[in-house]
């Protein structure tokens, strides 16, 4: 579908909704979603995800319209498992969930639903486009200059835009962007937040195009993401993040896509991947942590089932418990201590001490 091409059609983002005090952030979201899916990863009938938040006292319309992704499947509205979901049932509300919801928005995937009209699959055009145009390309991602009125002026002015008034949406979406922390999305630095946007980017982006009857091969995925808006909307742009992409498409692939949330899936991947590994059942399975040594900040949160396949291609892993208190720092002194007592070892020399190559390697 040509996203360019299409209506602008703000549906019930323009009517009044509750998203508590702004220092809680987007966690009404959180919430709903872990409500929701009633703590399972696996995909929920629309109707019943409805039942649930809304009998709980929470937003529904917001979440399932603009947020989550939807499917038919058998003649059943489906609302799917993927990254956001898996990072609401796994892991604290932080500000990184913010930022992974704030990106999902923008990204503006929903899917489809019975009795949704074609502009619903991609709702947040107008979001979409103001990030990529506007705050990424003119403002160089300074977001001192969003504001309301800015927004309003953006998408009123433009003539896909369907809709008799933009103020309602505009003040909405400034306000999310305002406690969703737009602002930091101006960071150069992978975050934990990008890499997870990262892997929800590739959920949505294949999905998508399953509801087209188009599969995409394994091989595709790389060329799929740098296809879509991700580099425009995900924050500043930077050789980090475009070397780090590298790293864990890899990573997304080697787990499967978005079957590494099955148990089941991943231990054949496994079996057929690394033949001669003795596959054994976890006590604790709460996700792990995979992070790339040539640059630590990358780290995914991962299915602890993938965990094999992620050091397969390269990746180290950390204990569920190291993942909110992971000290990039003391990461990155182990490992050239590591290396320092391999060279010695091997009767080579090191002209420099461990705190002289960490104080090199950022730029002091």
């Amino acid at each position: 579908m040509a996203g360019g091409e299409q209506d602008w059609k703000p549906g019930s983002f323009t009517k009044n909704f509750s998203w508590g005090a702004p220092a809680n952030g987007l966690l009404e979201l959180y919430e709903s979603i872990r409500i929701g899916f009633d703590g399972q990863m696996e995909d929920v009938p629309r109707d019943i995800f409805r039942q649930r938040v809304s009998q709980s006292g929470h937003s529904e319309y917001i979440p399932i319209n603009f947020f989550l992704f939807n499917k038919n499947k058998d003649g059943i509205d489906y609302l799917v498992a993927d990254e956001l979901v898996f990072q609401a049932l796994n892991a604290p509300h932080t500000s990184s969930f913010d930022k992974l919801a704030l990106f999902t928005l923008n990204f503006s995937y929903v899917g489809k639903w019975t009795g949704a009209d074609a502009a619903q699959r991609r709702p947040a055009l107008w979001a979409n486009s103001y990030i990529s145009e506007k705050v990424a390309g003119e403002y160089k991602w300074s977001t001192k200059r969003v504001s309301a009125n800015d927004i309003e002026g953006f998408v009123s002015g433009n003539p896909r835009y369907k809709a008799k008034s933009a103020r309602k949406l505009s003040t909405n979406l400034k306000y999310i962007y305002e406690i969703g922390h737009l602002s930091d999305f101006a960071s150069k630095h992978v975050e934990r937040w990008w890499v997870d946007a990262l892997f929800l980017a590739l959920d949505r982006l294949i999905e998508d195009r399953e509801l087209d009857g188009k599969q995409t091969a394994p091989g595709q995925y790389g060329a799929l993401l740098e296809g879509s808006s991700f580099s425009r909307i995900a924050g500043a742009r930077s050789l980090e993040k475009d070397l780090a992409s590298k790293h864990l498409v890899a990573l997304y692939t080697a787990c499967g896509g978005r079957e590494r949330f099955s148990d089941e899936h991943v231990r054949e991947r496994t079996e057929l991947t690394i033949p001669d590994v003795q596959w054994f059942a976890a006590n604790d399975n709460r996700p792990q942590g995979a992070v790339h040594p040539s640059n630590p900040r990358i780290l995914k949160m991962i299915p602890r089932a993938c965990a094999m396949l992620a050091r397969y291609v390269g990746f180290e892993m950390i204990d569920a418990d190291e993942l909110t208190t992971f000290d990039l720092q003391a990461f990155i002194r182990t490992h050239t201590q590591q290396a320092l007592t391999r060279l010695r070892d091997s009767n080579v020399v090191p002209t420099m001490s461990v705190e002289e190559l960490m104080r090199l390697t950022r730029g002091k």
